[in-house]
This record gives structure tokens, sequence and C-alpha cells, in this order.
């Protein structure tokens, strides 16, 4: 295998081809990629390598939730004749579990790993000092190239008090070793509903405040059976709740909250606060002044091709100021290497963008929803199928759940909706089938095996054709064809 070409020194100043700001998901995907394909790479990281991604976001708590349902699991065995007694949960057994993950995934994302593959690694804050200068730790380093991909950070609201209460985000609730007594969760979005599903099982009163709704972003037939699944487990869900102020409680150790809701204003106690209420971009110490890179509060100003408004400058992942996702910043990732180290035009296209709500059931979606594809001007069907009938959910009992397929003229997919175990697993099909631009007649025909979940969508496809199969149209002309056929 040849040496791959390094970043050379001259004069004081690190000359390199491609300058990657940032070791979470998106910007390990760019230097990896790059340097591996030949070109020579700085990779700068002020904190830990594998960025939010393995330490504070997706690799910790989806080891939460496993937990979680492992625990969920024992005390429903009931429902198959397995009667176990109540799980004693050890919480901080639990601690090292998924501490036990993000130690086992490090070393894939290490400092040891990059500068074997040829990256020149910098562990340091940067900061652009020019269109195509940069230092870092005392280096600077001029790039053809420059890649940010900085990542983000828990948004706190100015909401009064929250400076003088203990509190939980992302970065730090992964962190507690003991169980919270009751913990509130300011935020009914993703993150907020995955983390109070995850402590209930656990054995914490949960209560969920939301300022609007719960899970917007999602069809509203689906997060309807979602919060019914959550309400039967114990978790409080206070919707249209807007926080007040915090005070730390009166009496011993905790908070107090105060929220106002359907015009009236109520108190609430606990023993910890999570705010879950969305991220901010990664930009302040960057210098993007001086580089002439444009952004606003949301990220960096981007183009289609993510490039900014310094034609040597790249953003990708959450500070584009895009969908916030790890499998975003990958897919972002693709499209800079293609224009960065080839010249060859690349765009994003969010047509198939997937998304998981990793509760149980999993809530996931891809491609448009109906109201979006009516506001679209798209001519809408919709199909319904629920997962009651399906044979494989009712041997593992359950429970509600659905498929929601919306699509446009003459059968065209442009957006699934699925609640259900693992869904997740089942939303890829139909992000393969908008990519690809086919019509609901292909997945009907599709062969899928049994027992299994993933039926349900072939089900629900085969539904577009019921009205005119089962048609007096068609009965007609099935007696017609049975009296002339030999």
């Amino acid at each position: 295998m040849a040496h791959p070409r390094t970043p050379r020194l001259k004069n004081g100043v690190l000359h390199t081809d491609l300058c990657v700001i940032g070791a979470g998901s998106g910007g390990l995907s760019v230097a990896a990629g790059a340097v591996r394909m030949g070109a020579s790479v700085v990779l700068i990281e002020k904190g830990e390598m594998g960025g939010d991604c393995l330490n504070t976001g997706c690799v910790p708590s989806k080891s939460l939730i496993a937990a979680a349902h492992a625990a969920h699991a024992a005390r429903q065995a009931r429902r198959f004749g397995i009667h176990l007694p109540a799980p004693e949960v050890d919480f901080a057994g639990v601690h090292r579990h998924v501490h036990g993950v993000i130690a086992a995934i490090a070393p894939h994302d290490s400092v040891e790993r990059f500068e074997g593959l040829g990256c020149t690694v910098i562990r340091a804050e940067a900061r652009f000092t020019g269109p195509d200068l940069l230092e870092a730790g005392g280096q600077v380093i001029r790039a053809r190239r420059f890649v940010i991909a900085t990542g983000s950070r828990a948004a706190v609201p100015p909401i009064p008090g929250l400076d003088r209460v203990p509190h939980l985000t992302n970065e730090s609730v992964f962190d507690l070793k003991e169980r919270p007594d009751h913990l509130v969760v300011m935020g009914g979005g993703p993150i907020g509903v995955e983390m109070a599903q995850a402590f209930r099982r656990l054995g914490s009163a949960v209560t969920v405040l939301e300022r609007a709704t719960l899970l917007p972003r999602d069809a509203p037939e689906a997060v309807a059976l979602l919060r019914g699944h959550l309400l039967a487990e114990g978790v409080t869900i206070e919707e249209g709740a807007q926080v007040a102020a915090l005070h730390p409680a009166a009496e011993g150790a905790g908070l107090e909250l105060e929220f106002d809701q359907a015009g009236r204003r109520r108190t609430l106690r606990a023993s910890h606060l999570l705010v879950a209420a969305g991220r901010q971009p990664n930009t302040g110490q960057l210098g993007l002044e001086a580089a002439g890179v444009d952004h606003t509060p949301r990220g960096i100003t981007v183009d289609g091709g993510l490039r900014t408004s310094n034609r040597r400058i790249f953003a990708i992942g959450d500070v584009a100021g895009g969908p916030q996702f790890t499998h975003v910043a990958g897919y972002h990732a693709g499209i800079v290497i293609r224009r960065a180290l080839f010249g060859l035009p690349a765009k994003v296209d969010y047509r198939a963008l997937p998304w998981v709500t990793y509760t149980d059931p999993e809530l996931a979606h891809v491609g448009m929803g109906e109201a979006e594809a009516k506001e679209a001007g798209e001519a809408v069907t919709v199909l319904t199928e629920s997962l009651s009938g399906n044979d494989r959910a009712r041997a593992e009992a359950a429970g509600e759940g659905l498929v929601k397929l919306v699509l446009g003229a003459r059968g065209r997919i442009l957006g699934a909706t699925i609640l259900a175990p693992r869904a997740g697993e089942m939303i890829g099909l139909w992000g393969l089938a908008i990519q690809k631009r086919l019509r609901v007649g292909d997945v009907a025909q599709m062969m899928a095996p049994y027992p299994t979940m993933s039926e349900i969508s072939k089900r629900a496809a085969g539904a577009y054709y019921t009205p005119s199969l089962f048609s007096a149209r068609t009965r007609f002309l099935v007696g017609l064809i049975q009296r002339v056929l030999p």
C-alpha cells in the first residue's frame, strides 16, 4: 500500500490539501475518506474524538434505551406466560454498560487510528485568521480546502432561574450513576421523548413538559398512538406547557418549576431536570468573520453543494444549519469528498431523508408528510395500515402501530411513516423507493417473508389497488372472462 501524502511544514506554516475542523461523525468520515484516497489531511479536534454521537449522543442514548428495554421486557414477560420477579435496576451497572459501549467503539474514532491512516491530528481549538489560514494549538495551517464539521450542542433556553438550579443536558445525563427519583424533561422532541421512556422504564417518575405538541414533525396519527404507549407506561405528558421560572427546592435537594398551561400557573417539584429544548451550532470561536464565512444563529450558510461564502471552505453536519442527524453528516461527507477532492458536481437531496425516534415502538419517517405534500401541490393519496392485523405483531404482543403512506399522482411514493417495533430497520425500503422514484405498485409486488412485521409495508402498498380490484367493474370482467375461457 502506498504511503499517504502528508502535510508539509514550510516557514512555520503547515501546508495541506484538506483541513477538517471537528472529529465527529462527519469530520471523521471526510478525513478517513480523503487520506485513503491520497490527499494530505490535517484533522483538528478540541474535545473528545468521535464528537457528540459517540460520547454524548447516539451511542450512549441507544445503550441506555437498550438497558431500559431489558427491564421493561422482564416486567412484561407475563404476557407470554413467563412469570419473573420484578427487575432490580442497578443504575450504576447501567452506567457501566453505557460507558462500556462507548469505550468499545472509541478506538475506531481515536487519534491513534487516524494518525495510523496518515492524518495529522491536532488536539486544540481552531480559529481562522484569514480566508485560507487557520491557527490551532500554536500551529498555523494553510489548506487548499477546509471542512467545518464542528457539530452542535444543547440549546439552553433563557428561562428565569435556570442558571440557579442544577440541570442536565445530553452532555451530562449519561454521567448519572444514581437513578433520578423524579425526572422532568423539558422538551417533547425526539431526545426528550426517548429519554423520558427510558428513565421511566428504569424506575424514575418522569414528567415531560412540551410548550407545543409532542413530536410536531411526525404524522399526528402515529404520534397519538405513541403518546398512548407512553402514558400507559406511566410517563406524565404536559403539552402546551410553557416553563416560566425555576427555583431551588425550598427544602432538601431538587428544584421547583413553574409553568403556564391553559391560562393558569402550575408548580412542579422534581429531583432532576433534563433540558432537551433543541440544539445550537458550534460556531462561536471559529473566527468565521476573518475567513469571510457567512453565518446566522441557525448555522453556517451553505449552498446546495455545502460550500460556504468562501469558496475554499465547506460546512457539513449540524453546523451547516440543516437536518441534525448523524446519518446526514455522513451523507454530507460523501458530497464534500466528491467536490473537494475530485471537483465533481454534487448537491444535497433530502427527498429520501429518514429519521427515527428510538422509543418503543419506534417512530420512523422518510420523505414528505401529508401536509407538506399538499402544500407542494401534489395530488395526495394517503394509505394507512394498522399493525394490529400483522401476524408477527400478534405473536409478539406488539400493541398498536401503523404504516402511513403519502402518494402522489399515479401512485408515486412521496413519503412514509412507520410506528412499530424496529421501525427504523423497516423504513429503509421506503427511502430507497423514494430515491429511485418508484411507484407504490413496485412495493405491492414485492415478495415479503412471512411472518415479519415488514409485511405491513407490502400490505399498505397493496391497499392502493383495493378499490379497483374489488369493484363491480372487476367482478363483471371476471364473470365475462370465465364464461369465455376454455
